[in-house]
């Protein structure tokens, strides 16, 4: 069942029920149908049409479910911009694009004002709120809109939404879904419990993969969400209050925000029964805090854009997750060989919830990988029955004298000292190892006594092999993260490299 097709269903099955909350306002399915109808019908009316762009501007609002599902109503490509990105990083995406179709919000269209008409229209540009000159007010998207005439229902195996990637290597890639791969990958995420009863809290940016797959799937199955504009450890305790919140997805760092906040303002939080760390490693020291502060089980979810739904949470402490039922993995060496149980190997992945490609331009789609199975660049090893351990990406995989380190390992360790709230771990170029070990944290807790950094190396010592312990150790406010709120590894080596050493191990 496609996303368009659930949506309808819930709409004539449960009209009055709850599809989301936003602001202490409820907006039932049936009002979710029937504006995403009149949202569809207005974009027909400027002219878009099946396979045009539309370019989605907004943080978590409900003027983007509805735009969303109106893309899918009239078979439009919703392109959602991360709110995060400035003018320069967004005129290279929207000249890719060609959106026939701007939807923004005033607190972000600064970033889009500069843009030249020659890549977007200024007549194309609608915006939610106190507009500026250059675009226009949101009521007018809706000016003749009922004279138009819906089209049936989509092509299921066309392009219906564009997810960019963070863009680590490079300019951000579209990654390319269809209804048929998004109805695969709702199947797949039923067992991440949507076949529960619960009250989803989704402060997931849904222009990602992550917050746009919760809310679909959260109304594909009839799941309530409370919807939030954007990530606020605060807000979040209070919704879970407020509307006995159940199941609540977020990156690591989330979780670590939302303790303290609890610990400065406790919550009722008995709600709880789901919570799953996805988007990047979580440390088992932040699990095992959370668990106990919270009283439930803090467990991780990996998760590609290209291949939602392949793996589930792990059902234990650490980097660990479960192998989806019916997917389709290999774990392979550097030679595609498949590797033994317990051995690392890169993870493979094939299968109907897997992306469409690339996109490149209307009709011009790259496949995931040649030889038809999805590389994703991460190496795991499979453990016991259907459990799966994330190691490294195979990028940032350390490789000092021919030893291979995975800063994940490091990290942990580093993350288990007292004094220590995050930390980071990358190789930096070594013309005699290749690469040497460099890691930074961040301190909590004030003061900070004189020698903490050498109090950290030795409790590391301790506890990793000399090859894998830092040789560089610094202390910073923030470690960095890309727009996707991952670590970014990249920029801490070129800040590592570039900078003065404020603490260095020598060894031989």
């Amino acid at each position: 069942m496609t996303p368009i097709s659930a949506l309808r269903r819930q709409a004539e099955s449960n009209p009055d029920g709850t599809a989301f909350i936003f602001a202490d306002e409820t907006w039932t399915y049936a009002r979710v149908a029937v504006e995403a109808d009149r949202c569809g019908q207005a974009m027909l009316a400027r002219g878009v049409k099946a396979g045009d762009r539309v370019a989605l501007h907004m943080a978590n609002l409900p003027e983007l479910v509805i735009a969303f599902y109106a893309c899918f109503r009239i078979g439009a490509i919703a392109a959602p911009l991360n709110a995060r990105l400035k003018t320069a990083e967004l005129q290279p995406l929207l000249t890719r694009l060609e959106p026939a179709l701007y939807l923004g919000q005033a607190q972000l269209y600064p970033q889009i004002a500069g843009i030249e008409p020659e890549i977007l229209p200024r007549e194309a540009r609608y915006v939610i709120g106190d507009t500026a000159e250059l675009a226009r007010p949101w009521a007018e998207l809706f000016e003749g809109a009922e004279e138009m005439t819906l089209p049936g229902d989509p092509d299921p195996e066309a392009v219906t939404v564009l997810m960019t990637t963070s863009g680590t290597t490079g300019l951000p890639k579209f990654v390319a879904h269809s209804a048929a791969t998004a109805s695969a990958i709702l199947e797949r995420l039923r067992s991440l419990g949507f076949d529960d009863e619960h009250v989803v809290i989704n402060a997931m940016p849904m222009m990602h993969g992550s917050g746009f797959m919760l809310t679909v799937c959260s109304i594909h199955y009839g799941r309530p969400v409370i919807l939030l504009e954007r990530f606020d450890a605060n807000e979040v305790l209070d919704a879970i209050e407020t509307y006995g919140g159940s199941w609540f997805l977020g990156m690591p760092f989330a979780f670590s925000d939302m303790m303290r906040a609890q610990r400065e303002h406790p919550r009722s939080v008995e709600t709880l029964r789901m919570c799953l760390a996805a988007g990047d490693a979580i440390p088992v020291q932040v699990q095992e805090e959370f668990s106990e502060l919270f009283g439930i089980d803090l467990l991780n979810l990996w998760g590609a854009t290209e291949g939602i739904g392949s793996l589930l949470h792990g059902l234990s402490f650490g980097p660990v997750c479960r192998v989806a039922p019916d997917a389709e993995i290999r774990l392979v060496d550097e030679d595609g060989m498949p590797v033994a149980r317990g051995e690392v190997g890169e993870l493979l992945l094939r299968g109907p919830n897997m992306a469409m490609g690339y996109w490149k331009g209307p009709g011009n789609i790259d496949p995931l990988a040649s030889d038809g199975w999805y590389h994703t660049g991460d190496l795991m090893r499979l453990g016991d029955d259907d459990e799966i351990w994330f190691v490294a990406r195979k990028k940032d995989l350390i490789v000092r004298g021919g030893s291979n380190i995975s800063p994940l390992e490091v990290e942990r360790v580093l993350m288990a000292h007292p004094a220590v709230r995050d930390a980071a771990v990358v190789g930096v170029p070594d013309p005699v190892l290749g690469q040497r070990v460099a890691a930074v944290v961040e301190l909590g807790g004030k003061p900070r006594r004189a020698g903490i950094l050498d109090d950290i190396l030795v409790t590391t010592r301790a506890q990793l092999a000399d090859y894998k312990v830092p040789e560089r150790l610094t202390a910073v406010s923030e470690i960095p993260r890309n727009n996707l709120g991952k670590i970014d590894r990249n920029l801490l080596v070129t800040m590592l490299t570039e900078a003065p050493a404020k603490r260095m191990v020598e060894r031989v």
